[in-house]
C-alpha cells in the first residue's frame, strides 16, 4: 500500500498516511469508506441509545436509516455527476465509478431528507418531529467523515503561513497542476479539520437545541444557519470547489447562502405562528410496547418460579426443623426414664 508523508512544518508533525486502510485479497478497503461508515454506525448507536429520553421510536430509527442511507448515497453522488457533467458525459460508465472519489456532502444531505421525507408521509409521521430529532447526528457524523478527506489527502485549501498548515507530495501535485498561481511548496489550509472541529461542536450545540426547544423544525433550522455560516467561510478558502457552469460562483457556497436564509425565515415564522413540536403517533411505539410486555411477562414468570421455589425449600427446612426437634424431644424423653430407673 503506498503512503505518503503528511507533514505539518509549523508543528514540527509528520506522518505517514495511506489512502488504504486494508486488502481483502486484491480487493483494497480505502479509509475514506470505512471512515464513512464508521461514522454512520456510531451516528446510529447514539440516536438509539438518546431515544428514551426524547420518548422516540427506536423502530422508526430504524426505518429511517434503510430508507436515508441508501438515498444520501445516491444523493451525493448524482450531485457531484451534475456539477461535473462535462467529464462524466465522456463516458458515462464513470458515473458507477465511486471508487475514483465524488460525492458532495450537500446532495447527501438532500437526498437523506428527501429519502425519509417520502417514507414518513406514507406513514403519515410527523417529519418535522424526526427530522428535529435526527439532525443533531448528521454534524457528528460529516465531522468523522471528513478525516477520509485527510486520508485521500483531498479537500484542502490555499496556501497559508500559518502554524497549522499542512503539506504532502499529493498536495504539492495537485497545486502545480490546477494552482499554478500559488506556490506549491509552501503548506495549505486543512480546510477538513476545520470543518470537522466546527461539526462536532455543532453536534453539542444540536443536543441542546433539541433539548430546549419546542418549536417544529428549530433544531433542523439551527444546522441549516450554522452549517451553512461557516461552509459559506470554508469553501471559500478551498482549491477544489465545484462551480455553477462557468461562472465563479461557487455552488456550495451559493448553497449555504440559501440554508441561512431558509433556516432563519423558518425560524421566525414557527416562532410567529406558534408552531409547536408535536409527539409521534402511539403506533410508533407499539412493537416496542410489546417487545417490552414480553420481557415483563417472562421476568414475572421467573419470578413465581424464584418464589415458588423458595417456598418449597423454606418448608423442607421447617419440616426438617420439626423433625429435628422431635427427635430432640424423643431423646430427652428417654434420658428421663433412665434417670428414673436408676432411682
Amino acid at each position: 500500500m503506498d503512503s505518503v508523508d503528511v507533514s505539518f512544518p509549523g508543528l514540527g508533525w509528520t506522518f505517514k498516511v495511506s489512502s488504504v486502510a486494508f486488502k481483502i485479497g486484491s480487493m483494497e478497503i480505502y479509509w475514506y469508506g470505512l471512515i464513512i461508515a464508521l461514522g454512520m454506525v456510531l451516528c446510529a448507536a447514539i440516536a438509539l441509545r438518546h431515544c428514551k429520553e426524547n420518548k422516540f421510536s427506536q423502530d422508526l430509527i430504524y426505518d429511517i436509516l434503510l430508507v436515508s442511507l441508501p438515498s444520501a448515497f445516491l444523493g451525493a453522488r448524482l450531485y457531484y455527476v451534475f456539477c461535473e457533467w462535462d467529464y462524466y458525459s465522456k463516458d458515462l460508465s464513470r458515473i458507477l465509478d465511486t471508487r475514483s472519489g465524488g460525492l458532495a456532502v450537500y446532495g447527501g444531505i438532500a437526498g437523506a431528507f428527501l429519502g425519509a421525507f417520502i417514507m414518513l408521509r406514507i406513514k403519515k409521521i410527523p417529519y418535522s418531529t424526526c427530522a428535529d430529532y435526527c439532525i443533531p447526528y448528521i454534524p457528528l457524523g460529516q465531522a468523522i467523515g471528513r478525516w477520509g478527506n485527510f486520508f485521500n489527502q483531498e479537500a484542502f485549501g490555499t496556501t497559508t503561513d500559518l502554524p497549522w498548515g499542512m503539506t504532502s507530495i499529493k498536495v504539492q501535485n495537485y497545486l502545480q497542476t490546477y494552482c499554478p498561481t500559488l506556490n506549491s511548496k509552501m503548506p495549505v489550509h486543512p480546510t477538513f479539520l476545520y470543518e470537522s472541529i466546527w461539526d462536532l461542536a455543532l453536534f453539542f450545540i444540536l443536543l441542546q437545541v433539541r433539548k430546549r426547544s419546542k418549536h417544529a423544525y428549530e433544531t433542523t433550522c439551527v444546522y441549516m444557519i450554522g452549517y451553512g455560516v461557516v461552509r459559506f467561510l470554508i469553501e471559500g478558502l478551498r482549491t477544489d470547489s465545484l462551480y455553477i457552469g462557468n461562472t465563479n460562483i461557487r455552488t456550495s457556497q451559493l448553497l449555504s447562502l440559501i440554508l441561512v436564509f431558509v433556516g432563519l425565515i423558518c425560524i421566525i415564522i414557527a416562532h410567529y405562528k406558534d408552531y409547536f413540536r408535536v409527539g409521534l403517533p402511539e403506533r410508533c411505539f407499539a412493537a416496542e410496547i410489546a417487545r417490552n410486555a414480553s420481557k415483563a411477562e417472562v421476568t414475572s414468570i421467573v419470578g413465581s418460579k424464584n418464589v415458588s421455589d423458595a417456598s418449597e425449600a423454606a418448608s423442607e427446612d421447617e419440616v426438617s426443623e420439626d423433625e429435628e426437634a422431635a427427635e430432640e424431644s424423643d431423646k430427652t424423653s428417654s434420658e428421663s426414664e433412665e434417670e428414673k430407673t436408676e432411682d
